[in-house]
């Protein structure tokens, strides 16, 4: 081969490498575009999510729902920090009363569809309430059961000191109908304010039974005994749930009520004894 020759062919070599080099480049900058740009919008997607949802969220929720709502709150707040729950716990009836008269509250979880009512007809919620749990009666008991109860009709038995929850209140609403289920009546010592301050008579010994929520004899454990009845499968109370019309947080309100629906959410207030819809 000729030095020319020779000389031509190291050209073309060149050539075609700078050209290769070049072309690579070319993908590896495309490249680097195209996946920071995608970068850049999943990003901006999380952090969007993580910005809709923070700050304060002010949940309203019955009585009986304290110890499932509380650890709930929890969870929420490790899974957005910089959130904080609120709780307002009560009986649920005083709670959509306080929500009608401009409470500022971001969701409402009501113990009966009676007391979510009068939300929806002064056009406070937004959209539709929908259940999330049910829950049943049960009888509360002192430890051991020393009065022997064991029916819904040993509580109208005569020195039976027992209290019932207020009839406004849907633990108090439920007992009614049970008793009229059964054809009983019965005066109680005392009419209390919401279901824990029902429990709390027959824990503090100030009352030998009260008709309670199953969920609450749970959550008192060993301070209480529970007791059965049929006639509670007469009286089942729907708990449906709604965000607020003028929620301060609606994002924050959404995401805590995703939260209490979903899977998660679902095996905490089963295991509180609270069954599924």
């Amino acid at each position: 081969m000729t030095r020319s020759a020779r000389r031509t062919r190291r050209t073309l070599q060149l050539a075609g490498a700078g050209a290769a080099a070049l072309l690579a480049l070319s993908a590896c900058s495309s490249s680097d575009s195209g996946s920071g740009s995608d970068a850049g919008s999943g990003s901006g997607s999380g952090s969007g999510g993580s910005d809709q949802v923070s700050g304060t969220v002010n949940v309203f929720a019955a009585a009986s729902l304290t110890e499932s709502f509380t650890e709930l709150g929890k969870t929420f707040e490790k899974q957005h920090p910089g959130t904080k729950v609120v709780f307002n716990f009560g009986g649920s009836d005083s709670l959509a009363a306080g929500i009608t008269s401009g409470a500022p509250a971001d969701v409402f979880a009501s113990a009966s569809p009676k007391t979510m009512k009068v939300v929806t007809d002064a056009d406070a919620a937004a959209g539709t309430p929908a259940t999330f749990v049910h829950n049943r009666l049960e009888i509360a008991t002192l430890p051991g059961n020393p009065d022997g109860v064991s029916s819904l009709g040993d509580l109208t038995g005569d020195g039976l000191k027992v209290v019932l929850c207020d009839k406004t209140v849907p633990c108090g609403a439920a007992a009614q109908k049970a008793l009229t289920s059964a054809g009983l009546e019965l005066t109680p010592v005392s009419y209390e304010e919401d279901v824990k301050s029902a429990l709390n008579k027959v824990v503090l010994k100030e009352a030998d039974a009260a008709v309670v929520y199953r969920t609450d004899v749970q959550a008192a454990g060993d301070k209480v005994e529970g007791v059965e009845f049929p006639e509670a499968a007469k009286a089942v109370n729907d708990y449906p749930i709604t965000l607020l019309k003028d929620a301060p947080n609606s994002a924050a309100g959404e995401a805590f009520m995703e939260l209490v629906r979903s899977a998660e959410g679902q095996k905490v207030l089963t295991g509180a004894g609270f069954t599924a819809p």
